[in-house]
């Protein structure tokens, strides 16, 4: 007895002083918390409850306290224990000595305890912010340090450095093995080449997979080892079940033993929820690292891959490997340990099952196997139906896109219906596939839900009949049940898993060909000391695209002398650009040597614009000298522009350049090369974009011999032969060699191929000599191609250039995000509010032209669920709520049924009405599986109902809202409006309704059944349910708010990739490598720092749910022990099994409100553009002009004013004039004096202020639009075509024959051309009409007004868009064929108006003159000056 009282003390006191030492050892190495010491303190807590209580138990037996001192040191411990337990929950502060931490923002998960990391405790904090406010950018934390692209990206390319090292190896090893054999190989003995590498394809690919393994593995093996230890618990509640039913069935029994049985149920349950959301931790961490290394791989490859490489995969599949397969291995990780898993629950179960029901399991367990591939088959049959209903909806989106694009002409030729007709036919096709993928998704729902009741029933009903004496008691029915719940999850995600599977080896697959591709080898290019005086030296160069690729440029030899100006000249296609390539080292280099000395700047053809303000495109990553750039500026001839422009440099450049001209880009990119300040420049043809006298002005300025770039070394390829003789050098290429080399004098003299040269180009450089007259004013003017197709306001409101500086301003902030969508307006604010801080504003600025989208923040508001109901029809809403209902009471029918089977009474071992009992819960079974089928159905066509509804609503509605929205609307916001938001009312609605209606009735139909059994229950319900809604709403407004984050900041990241592949050779050139890495190392950890959170507010929300879940399985529990006196074990069985899974439906019932909420927005945003103001109805019935109506053609203008939009200036002011018919007049006024908005006004796409017009006696405000419209005829300025056959283009409504329209070909001089193409008249156009010249457009044009015939033509004659021949053509056609017609024409070339009856001079809106031309000549007013300086008088 004595060596107790000292042993026991003794390692007490050993194991306190371990203790204490871990304490400050962890302390000192700054470890915050420990899950070491916090389950040593919970154990020996646990361990000192024992005697606790038996102390207290022998003390009162006794009547005393016999060892005092032993007794009271004893409760000391206790209580210290206690206190040191409670301490261990917290989390040490970091030690004083620890590093300052650089981020504004650190993640709290790095300071967390160990309980609160296990919980996920630490995350609150934003649930409660997010709950408060929407979150934004800025309370998002930083990244922790292991998840940052600095860190993930570098380790992934290490190893896969080494991985091709490795192959590398293996082939050396293959190829020094080959030649190794003598000659003299007797036939037929494999060569041993051959036996190592059976084919020579094997060895060649490094394994992306490997590198991918050693990085992320042991990380992720973490959480498949979690994964285990679940898998194993989950088998543990079964048991307790069976144990707590024999408890019940055991009157004997001591009570604690019932209690014991409850609470370990609780807590194996908890246990099991930390284990499994500390396993999804893992692997989900893991996946979002993958992405951000595979993301940071493909891109610093796409830095240095070979041209030849790059065209084997075009831009759009680079980035799709960066959005679409990265996605998917990051799909993949939280369910890639399914696949061990899923079989190790299946034989356990099956295992467990036999013990309970011996050999009838295989029966269950063949038709499991019977489902799977039927359950396979409609998942081939939904993918085919995606892929057709993909092609139907980009097919629509694309007819949109241009209905959009060219809505004004479809309102001037009232060609709506036609288009309406088209696009509905369209949605119709999409639709009936809708329907066919919703009867086979009602099917999969009817074996989902049927599967686990089939296999319980076969299993019993087997069991029952094989032996009379095999009886169903309540532990073999309510044991299996939770066994075969089990083994539903496993058996349902294996399929999944393995498709996901297969799609990752294919996107493995791509991405290792991607990431093997031949890069550029830097050392091609030498760039020490070249020959002395000269900075560019190649030696007998020899180059070709690729390695296979034929030769391009054929041994070329040229020294450069520093500061000299080599100008490039050929033929086109004789391989100028391909020089300038090969001196950057873009080329495969076959022969030779080539140095460059000092650092390089590059002007592509094609210049490359990034978004980013205009200053950031010139600077270019420079340090900012303010002098400098204003000198490059004024040299680049920009300073003209940035008056033009609305934010000045400031201004944000859209993608592509969107919003500047082709010269205005051209001038960018040559700007930044100057501003670079480099030794050496390469121009490639930097002066073809750009007119005339600008393209002299900065010859003289920059390039030149007096320019800034004096004493560099410039090589210039150019067409333009007016600057040659200005030229240091010139080097001829023909067909990739240098035909000749010398000064412009010597090469004269010649008379090779460079005289011939100049004789072809030489008069094409006449004529460009002459045209700056008229360019003059487009150039400053703003490239007019950057508008025409957006807007039309280029000559009208007197404020024109302000509102267009608004517009572009808006364009350029709108195109910088990719789709416009409502998430993304937050980032739109942001960059107008930049935007306009910097901009000088413009004086008296119109009202914003362009109004910011608003998003939606915060909760959805009831009315939104109500329209949705409306759309789909309240009693179809009613009937599918009464359908769920009946198929709940079904199933809960149906497990009552076997709860009192099971406790049918036992004669001679065994049960009768065996079969009636199998019967009806058969019949019961199948009751249910049919009704979820209908319903599911139902609730399907309904939603198709409602999508039809809105999406016609909203189409009818765009197509009668006036022109002004569309000038004030972008258009990728409204297609955005039909393509996203009515896919998501197509699809996703629908199917989250039917999620969430089955998991809600779920949960409702456990806690029917919990009460039913025991009342007490019903007790627990409301704080239960008060819990679950305060957790549900701080989840869902936090998480929705991040997935919106998430999705704004995903589409910079494939933005600035697609910048960055067009960009390459510039980057490269520049060197600015390296910083590129880093913007895009920004914008992805910016992505991932709103992604990471959304992972943890998941988990956050799964354990605190299920512990909800958990609480409801104790108290089930607990209540069978308390009321076990009355209650029977068929009915203990039924609750507590319904209790078990529960947690499941209770989880996905929070998700569902979430994405439900997050995706009805939809509904919202498609009814706010369903509800625009409309113009005047089509045709008003009452009130139809005669068929033969106008018959003379007389117009009158009666004191007319007009104004754009409300609150603008009026544009025309009292305008009278009458116009008889068959009059010619022409129209003329300088910029912005109103002449389209006379056009415009008798169409009446803009409505008269005061004042009317009268056509042949009859009011046009008082008829219809189309009647109005199908009677005039217009020539618009710019010529829109649709794509379709040529025919549609010219009669969409087939109401002419086909003599009629080959009759107006010719007349418009377009049959040769049209009966040239092989499909004649089905001659398919592209988008816009690409597929013919302008010319052709214009002609098309024409075509269709000749086919129109109408008494009035109205001339909106194009300024640049058509060739002097074509312009001609079309003057002449409308002299002879509209002879007897009234022709008004808006002219700016005078000469084609000089013959007309009358001539319209507008000033200011106003009527300044108006008179035969002789007269106004003579007249000497503003006409005449308008001649004069056209040079006609």
């Amino acid at each position: 007895m004595a060596a107790v009282y000292f042993t026991s003390p003794l390692l007490l006191g050993v194991t306190m002083l371990l203790a204490t030492f871990l304490i400050q050892y962890e302390r000192l190495r700054g470890i915050q918390s420990s899950g070491v010491l916090f389950f040593f303190w919970l154990i020996a807590l646990l361990c000192a409850v024992i005697p606790f209580r038996s102390k207290i138990l022998l003390a009162i037996s006794e009547g005393g306290v016999s060892d005092v001192f032993r007794f009271t040191t004893f409760y000391i411990y206790f209580a210290l224990v206690l206190v040191q337990f409670f301490l261990c929950c917290f989390s040490e502060p970091p030690p004083y000595f620890s590093a300052a931490s650089p981020d504004e923002n650190p993640c709290p998960e790095v300071s967390a305890g160990f309980l609160s990391k296990l919980t996920f405790w630490w995350f609150t904090g934003m649930a409660m912010q997010g709950y408060k406010h929407p979150l934004e950018d800025k309370d998002l934390w930083s990244l922790n340090k292991d998840d940052r692209s600095d860190v993930v990206v570098p380790k992934l390319l290490d190893e896969w450095e080494k991985e091709k090292l490795k192959a590398r190896r293996k082939q050396e090893v293959f190829y020094t093995k080959c030649p190794s054999r003598p000659y003299d190989i007797k036939e037929g003995e494999p060569d041993e080449a051959e036996v190592m590498f059976p084919n020579k394809e094997d060895q060649k690919q490094p394994s992306f997979l490997i590198a991918l393994c050693k990085t992320f593995g042991p990380y992720f093996l973490l959480g498949s080892a979690l994964k285990l230890c679940q898998d194993l618990l989950s088998f543990v509640n079964p048991q307790l079940l069976n144990m707590l039913i024999s408890f019940i069935n055991n009157p004997e029994a001591k009570t604690w033993w019932g209690y014991g049985i409850s609470i370990l149920m609780f807590f194996s349950a908890a246990v099991q929820t930390l284990i499994l959301h500390q396993h999804f931790q893992y692997c989900f961490v893991t996946g979002m690292r993958l992405r951000t290394a595979i993301v940071g791989a493909i891109y610093r490859k796409s830095l240095v891959i070979t041209n030849s490489a790059k065209r084997s995969s075009t831009v759009g599949e680079i980035v799709n490997l960066m959005s679409v397969d990265a996605q998917r291995f990051m799909d993949l990780t939280g369910f890639l340990n399914m696949l061990w898993s899923a079989p190790l629950q299946i034989c356990l179960a099956l295992y467990f099952l036999w013990q309970y029901l011996g050999p009838s399991v295989l029966a269950g367990v063949a038709v499991m196997v019977l489902l799977i591939p039927f359950n396979a088959v409609i998942a081939m049959k939904s993918r085919s139906f995606q892929v057709q209903q993909m092609q139907h909806k980009d097919s629509r989106i694309k007819l949109m896109n241009e209905i959009l694009n060219g809505i004004k002409v479809l309102k001037l030729y009232a060609w709506e219906k036609s288009f309406e007709q088209k696009v509905l036919a369209i949605r119709q096709k999409e639709l009936s596939i809708l329907k066919k993928a919703a009867y086979l998704n009602a099917l999969s729902t009817f074996t989902w839900t049927t599967a686990p009741f089939l296999v319980a029933l076969t299993s019993f009903a087997v069991y029952v009949t094989v032996d009379e004496n095999n009886v169903l008691d309540a532990q073999r029915a309510f044991v299996s049940l939770s066994l075969f719940n089990i083994l539903r999850f496993p058996l349902n995600m294996l399929p999944q898993v393995i498709s996901g599977v297969v799609q990752a080896t294919v996107s493995l697959k791509r991405l290792q060909n991607f990431l093997s591709h031949d890069e550029l080898d830097p050392t091609s290019i030498e760039r020490q000391k070249t020959a002395t005086g000269y900075a560019i030296t190649m030696l007998n160069g020899t180059f070709s695209w690729g390695k296979k690729d034929p030769v391009v440029l054929n041994g070329i030899s040229m020294m450069i002398p520093q500061g000299s100006l080599v100008a490039v000249v050929g033929h086109v296609g004789c391989g100028k650009s391909s020089l300038v390539s090969a001196l950057l080292g873009e080329m495969e280099k076959l022969e030779g040597r080539v140095a460059i000395q000092g650092s390089v700047a590059y002007v592509p053809q094609q210049a490359w614009i990034r978004n980013a303000s205009l200053k950031d495109n010139i600077v270019f990553g420079e340090p900012l000298s303010q002098h400098k750039y204003q000198q490059v500026l004024e040299a680049c001839a920009l300073i003209t522009d940035l008056n033009v422009l609305p934010g000045g440099d400031q201004t944000e450049i859209g993608e592509k350049g969107i919003n500047l001209s082709g010269g205005q880009k051209q001038r960018v990119s040559l700007a930044r090369a100057v501003y670079g300040d480099t030794d050496v420049y390469l121009l490639d043809d930097p002066l073809s974009a750009v007119d005339a006298h600008v393209a002299k002005h900065i010859f003289d300025k920059v390039i030149g011999p007096d320019g800034m770039l004096k004493g560099k070394t410039r090589v210039l390829v150019t067409h333009g032969i007016s600057f040659l003789p200005q030229v240091d050098q010139i080097v001829v290429l023909v067909n990739g060699k240098v035909s000749e080399m010398g000064s412009y004098q010597e090469l004269q003299n010649q008379n090779e191929a460079f005289a011939e040269f100049l004789r072809n180009y030489a008069q094409r450089d006449e004529v460009d000599e002459d045209e700056p007259t008229v360019l003059v004013e487009e150039e400053e003017f703003l490239g007019e191609d950057a508008l025409s197709n957006h807007i039309d306001l280029s000559d009208t409101e007197p404020s024109a250039a302000e509102a267009r500086k608004q517009f572009i301003r808006q364009i350029s902030v709108i195109s910088s995000d990719g789709e416009v969508s409502t998430w993304k307006s937050t980032r739109r604010r942001l960059s107008e509010k930049k935007v306009a801080e910097n901009s000088p504003q413009p004086k008296n600025e119109p009202t914003d032209l362009i109004q910011a989208e608003t998003a939606e923040t915060g909760r959805v508001k009831l009315a939104v669920f109500w329209q949705y109901l409306k759309a789909v029809g309240p009693l179809i809403s009613v009937v599918i709520c009464i359908l769920y209902c009946c198929q709940n009471a079904a199933a809960i029918g149906a497990s009552f049924w076997l709860s009192a089977w099971t406790n049918d009474s036992v004669v001679n071992r065994t049960q009768h009405q065996t079969h009636l009992r199998v019967g009806v819960y058969a019949a019961l079974g199948f009751a249910q599986g049919v009704l979820v089928m209908i319903s599911s159905f139902t609730l399907a066509i309904g939603g198709l109902g409602a999508a039809q509804q809105l999406h016609a609503r909203l189409l009818d509605n765009k197509l009668h809202t006036p022109q002004a929205f569309f000038d004030t609307t972008p258009i990728g916001r409204l297609i955005n409006r039909f393509g996203k938001d009515i896919n998501v009312i197509d699809e996703v609605i629908p199917l989250t309704i039917q999620m969430f209606l089955m998991t809600f009735f779920v949960s409702i139909s456990t806690m029917i059944v919990v009460t039913a059994s025991t009342p007490w229950f019903s007790l627990l319900i409301v704080p239960l349910a008060f819990v679950y809604f305060l957790v549900q709403r701080f989840y869902v407004a936090t998480s929705r708010q991040l997935k919106r984050l998430e999705s704004v900041s995903r589409s910079p990241i494939y933005s600035h990739f697609s910048e960055t592949i067009t960009g390459s050779s510039v980057i490269r050139a520049y060197g600015r490598e390296s910083s590129f890495i880093l913007m895009n190392n920004n914008k992805v950890d910016a992505n991932q720092k709103s992604y990471y959170p959304g992972i943890v507010s998941n988990r956050w929300l799964g354990i605190r749910i299920e512990f909800i879940g958990n609480g409801i399985v104790l108290f089930a529990a607990l209540f069978a022990v308390i009321g076990r006196a009355h209650l029977n074990p068929g009915i203990v069985g039924l609750s507590v099994s319904y209790a078990l899974q529960v947690t499941m439906s209770l989880n996905w019932m929070v998700r569902m409100t979430s994405d439900l909420e997050s995706n009805i927005v939809a509904v919202e945003r498609v009814k706010e553009y369903s509800e625009t103001k409309t113009e005047a109805p089509w045709v008003i019935e009452d009130n139809r002009p005669p068929e033969s109506w106008p018959e003379a053609g007389n117009v009158e203008f009666h004191g007319y004013s007009v104004r754009y939009r409300e609150g603008l200036d009026l544009v025309l002011k009292d305008l009278s004039l009458n116009v008889h018919g068959g009059e010619k007049v022409g129209i003329v006024g300088r910029t912005g004096a109103g002449k389209s908005s006379m056009t415009l006004c008798l169409f009446r796409i803009i409505e008269a202020a005061e004042g009317e017009i009268v056509i042949d006696g009859v009011k046009i405000a008082d008829i219809g639009l189309h009647d109005l419209r199908s009677k005039l005829t217009i020539i618009p300025q710019d010529p829109v075509l649709f794509s379709g056959t040529l025919r549609m283009n010219l009669d969409p409504f087939n109401q002419y024959s086909e003599e009629e329209i080959w009759n107006a070909l010719e007349l418009s001089h377009l049959k040769r051309f049209v009966h040239s193409l092989p499909a004649g008249l089905e001659h398919e156009c592209s988008e816009g009409g690409e597929n013919l010249s302008v010319g052709q457009r214009q002609l098309v044009c024409l075509a269709r007004a000749l086919l129109r015939k109408t008494r009035i033509l109205i001339l909106d004659e194009a300024t640049a868009a058509v060739d002097l021949e074509t312009d001609d053509l079309i003057q002449s056609t409308i002299r002879t064929q509209f002879d007897d017609c009234t022709v008004l024409t808006i002219a700016h070339r005078l000469n084609t108006i000089m013959d007309y009856t009358r001539v319209l001079v507008l000033e200011k809106g106003r009527i300044a003159e108006f008179d035969t031309p002789s007269n106004l000549i003579a007249q000497k007013g503003i006409f005449y000056s308008m001649v004069k300086d056209a040079g006609l008088a």
